[in-house]
C-alpha cells in the first residue's frame, strides 16, 4: 500500500490557536488537516498516515500526553511537536524520552514552529523508510526455502562452509548451492549485504 503525502495533523481544543497554525504550515506548501480534540483525531488516523503530528498539551478528556500514549500503543509512529501554554521541564523530559520531536512553549514564532515541524517532517520520513527496508527485506527473505533460510543464518552468524555443512549434515558443494541461490534471491551482492537484509528482518539463527 502506497503511503499517503506527509501531512501536518493539527491537535488542538482552541480554534483561534488551530486555524492560526492551519495557514502557518499551508503558507509552507504543506497539507495539513487540523482536528478540535484527540477523540476526533485517533478516529481519523489510519496505518497509512504519513507525516507529523502538532498537539496541544492541555486538552479536555485526552491531554496531549496521554494521545502521545495512545498513538505508541496503536504503533502510530508519527513525530510529535507538542505545544504548551507554560513550561514543564519535567513534562517536556517525558515527551521527548517518549518519541517526541520538540516542545514548545507558547507564545513562538512561525520560524520557530516551521524548524520543528521540517524536523518532524524529516524524521516521518526517516521512519517511513526504515518501515519501507523491513517489508522489503521481510518480502526477500520470503522467497528463500527454509533450508536456505538456514544456510543464510548459519552464514551471517560466521559460520565458514565447512562448519555449515557439518551442523546441516550436507555436504560442502550443497552448501555452495545453497549459497549460491541464497545470494541469486535475495540479490545481496556480498555476505555483508546479506547480513545487513537479515538484520533488517529479524532473521534469527
Amino acid at each position: 500500500m502506497n503511503p499517503q503525502p506527509a501531512t501536518v495533523y493539527i491537535v488542538d481544543d482552541d480554534n483561534a490557536v488551530r486555524d492560526a497554525l492551519t495557514l502557518m504550515v499551508k503558507q509552507e506548501g504543506i497539507p495539513v488537516k487540523a482536528f478540535a480534540d484527540a477523540k476526533a483525531f485517533l478516529a481519523a488516523c489510519r496505518a497509512e498516515n504519513n507525516g507529523c503530528v502538532i498537539i496541544d498539551v492541555q486538552m479536555p478528556h485526552m491531554d496531549g500526553m496521554q494521545l502521545q500514549a495512545e498513538l505508541l500503543e496503536r504503533g502510530m509512529l508519527m513525530p510529535i511537536v507538542f505545544l504548551t501554554g507554560h513550561g514543564d521541564i519535567p513534562m517536556s523530559v517525558r515527551a521527548i524520552k517518549a518519541g517526541a520531536v520538540d516542545f514548545l512553549t507558547k507564545p513562538f514564532t512561525r520560524e520557530r514552529l516551521m524548524v520543528s515541524v521540517r524536523q518532524a517532517l524529516q524524521e516521518s520520513e526517516r521512519i517511513l523508510k526504515s518501515v519501507e527496508d523491513v517489508q522489503e527485506c521481510k518480502s526477500t527473505l520470503e522467497r528463500l526455502t527454509k533450508r536456505e533460510r538456514e544456510v543464510m543464518a548459519l552464514a551471517i552468524a560466521g559460520h565458514h562452509n565447512k562448519e555449515l555443512a557439518r551442523v546441516l549434515g550436507i555436504s560442502h558443494r550443497t552448501v555452495e548451492i545453497y549459497k549460491s541461490n541464497i545470494m541469486h534471491k535475495t540479490g545481496a551482492v556480498n555476505l555483508i549485504d546479506l547480513a545487513r537484509i537479515g538484520r533488517i528482518a529479524g532473521l534469527e539463527g
